[in-house]
């Protein structure tokens, strides 16, 4: 793997970019406030217009492996929706490459998947709970039978510790007003059980509308709150991803917290994305910097030219991270939603 150089600000070495977020399927049967506007029709790609499998393993092995990249994680939408998703974690998993395999997912569907997902060689699961409240859980997913949905979302959670997926990583979304009244709750859930509870800034990828209403909270607020209530120390458990990591004195899981919004880790961020239709994001905040793998590849274009163009972009990433955050879009709107992208 190589280092890629950084001329940002300061000149300080960018992490080996060697994490490839992978969406498999932009549809989600949830409808979330931070993914996307209460009503909200979305223009779905159709069928044939995904990534199959096949072109997903050779883009893979031929040109994201050969240029670094070593840890995968599928996303959506919602993974588990995409047909064969059991077989795309095991033949990713049988790639000799790949040191690390995870998936995030709202749980829905994971109760009867999961033994078959640990099974084929998956690592970790993320897993979205936004909210220990059925009615709060309702108003955030977009859904009437909250009850019903937050406890088949639970069940999936159970399964997934069952297996034997540990830790076990639960994401939280702080929305003002909404679930922030939570948060000691939800922090709480790490005290008796080796459960990772990481909370989110809210951004305004989604629904720049609510974002522009409700703002965010800022992790250091949370992290006050919890400190007040228990104490709380940093961690010594690294994660792969740009989350701070902190534990509760005594608890047997941790805390993180992921601040894109109040404490910019662009300096450390170590991932790129992958759209189900082909595109790969270098930066989640900006959408000026993407190539579209998927055309060329059908298209016939030779891979070792892909491989190329990716290993350019990669030279590219420091600079788009720090200024696509200000300047990410043309019009200060993003085309498309979180769901859309692959978080």
């Amino acid at each position: 793997m190589k280092e890629i150089v950084n001329n940002s600000p300061g000149d300080v070495a960018s992490p080996i970019i060697d994490y490839l977020r992978i969406s498999l399927v932009d549809r989600c049967n949830f409808q979330c406030l931070y993914c996307m506007p209460e009503g909200a029709k979305l223009d779905y790609v159709l069928q044939q217009d995904l990534l199959t499998n096949d072109e997903l393993l050779h883009l893979l092995k031929h040109v994201f492996i050969p240029n670094g990249f070593t840890r995968f994680r599928l996303t959506g939408g919602e993974p588990l929706l995409r047909p064969g998703v059991v077989d795309v974690v095991a033949r990713i998993r049988q790639l000799p490459q790949t040191q690390d395999l995870s998936l995030s997912t709202n749980a829905f569907l994971l109760s009867n998947l999961a033994q078959d997902l640990f099974d084929a060689g998956l690592n970790r699961v993320n897993i979205s709970l936004d909210s220990l409240d059925a009615k709060t859980f309702g108003q955030i997913v977009g859904d009437g039978n909250a009850q019903t949905r937050w406890t088949q979302v639970w069940e999936g959670i159970k399964a997934a510790h069952r297996v034997g997926f540990d830790p076990l990583k639960l994401n939280v979304v702080v929305i003002p007003g909404v679930n922030d009244h939570e948060v000691l709750d939800l922090a709480a859930l790490t005290l008796e059980r080796r459960w990772h509870v990481r909370f989110i800034e809210f951004m305004p990828i989604g629904n720049g509308e609510l974002f522009g209403d409700r703002g965010w909270v800022p992790s250091e607020e949370i992290r006050q709150k919890i400190r007040d209530r228990w104490g709380l120390n940093e961690s010594e458990v690294l994660g792969n991803g740009p989350a701070d990591v902190f534990q509760i004195p005594g608890a047997q899981g941790t805390l993180g917290f992921i601040s894109q919004m109040s404490e910019c880790f662009c300096d450390r961020c170590n991932r790129m994305r992958l759209s189900a239709d082909g595109w790969l994001r270098p930066c989640l905040l900006n959408e000026t910097g993407q190539l579209d793998l998927k055309t060329a590849l059908r298209a016939g274009v030779p891979t070792s030219v892909l491989r190329e163009r990716v290993s350019e972009l990669l030279q590219l990433k420091p600079e788009i991270n720090y200024k696509g955050r200000e300047s990410g879009t043309s019009s200060g709107l993003y085309g498309r939603t979180m769901s859309q992208i692959g978080g």
